[in-house]
């Protein structure tokens, strides 16, 4: 079945689908949070070496990036046109550089070059069909299953036809735990197929480690490669399954995957969210956005967010702190002036 795309470029982000019929086979978030994106071109300052002839920090407008290799004779100070070839990942409790490199080309002061493709600009590349949808009417994210999705992504556990994937983003590698009641053959050549496409669908790259369950068989775990194979998105590397069960996938990274992005973020995505309840939101009067104290202080300090909801909905937005509500749990309500 051919797949196509569903998108809505929202107050602060944009959000995807891709669609293999009914199935969702993709979700994506991408942040208009001023971050540096895959492909951008900078003519950039060099802020500091940190192994000389290897490795320096740049700054790309506002933000730092880790130049590698580092040009021969760059100096400090001095001016140099990068390409974003990764960019930053959130971890726990710090945010991992985005990656810049070297290229060729002129420079008439500091500052962007260019833009790298923007989310839309990724799906049309790839020749899916996609359809923009509004913040008004039918919510088609949701009908397809965002919710659904999103929930499995921030909890990361994907259950599937004889168990249940766990899914652990580690400064090394993202881990994928294999779990279930079936005879381990049957466990593992499922979860095989469970995997790739949770891979697929948050766009997990890097460093993948996927620990199915011991297998005794060389001829299954042969198999449970060859499903791998067929399944996951190219280009990637992998390992052989070993007796252990344990196999190793390499996938080219550019950006966070799903996982980490709202694993990391949960007060921004708790604030996002609630940005796009208040459009959706009927009935005349003004908006009143409530949710935790977090989650307001942030929308605060954004305040043209708020300005821009409230010129989609043409209504006054009000923003109302409650410290018993959870994080995710704000809610929105329509207010008679």
């Amino acid at each position: 079945m051919s797949e196509s795309a569903l998108v809505e470029i929202g107050i602060g982000e944009t959000r995807a689908l891709v669609l293999d019929g009914e199935t969702v086979v993709e979700a994506h978030v991408e942040r208009d949070d001023g971050g540096l994106r895959a492909g951008d071109l900078w003519a950039a300052r060099l802020a500091k070496i940190l192994v000389p002839g290897v490795r320096g920090i740049v700054l790309a407008g506002d933000a730092e990036a880790l130049l590698e290799p580092l040009p021969a004779g760059l100096t400090e100070g001095a001016l140099v046109r990068v390409e974003v070839v990764r960019e930053a990942i959130p971890e726990a409790g710090r945010l991992r550089l985005a990656k810049v490199a070297a290229r060729a080309g002129a420079m008439r002061g500091p500052g962007r070059i260019s833009h790298g493709p923007d989310l839309v600009a990724r799906l049309h590349a790839r020749g899916l069909p996609v359809t923009e949808t509004s913040g008004y009417g039918a919510d088609r994210l949701e009908e397809a299953g965002w919710s659904e999705t999103l929930e499995a992504a921030t909890s990361g556990h994907v259950p599937f036809s004889h168990g249940l994937l766990t899914i652990s983003p580690t400064p090394a590698m993202t881990v994928i735990d294999v779990d279930g009641a079936a005879s381990p053959d049957i466990l593992a050549l499922a979860a095989a197929e469970a995997a790739a496409a949770a891979i697929r669908c948050f766009d997990i790259t890097g460093s993948i480690g996927i620990d199915f369950p011991t297998v005794a068989d060389k001829g299954v775990r042969t198999r449970i490669g060859e499903l791998l194979d067929a399944a996951l998105p190219k280009p990637f590397e992998r390992t052989a399954v070993n007796g252990f069960g344990f196999v190793q996938i390499v996938r080219p990274r550019l950006r966070a995957s799903l996982v980490e992005l709202l694993r990391a973020t949960p007060v921004a995505s708790a604030a996002l969210a609630l940005l796009h309840a208040g459009e959706r939101a009927v009935g005349a009067g003004d908006r009143v956005l409530t949710a935790a104290p977090p989650v307001i202080d942030w929308l605060t300090a954004r305040a043209d967010l708020t300005d821009e909801l409230e010129r989609r909905c043409g209504a006054r937005v009000r923003l109302q702190a409650d410290p018993a509500i959870a994080t995710a749990a704000g809610h929105v309500a329509t207010i008679p002036r």
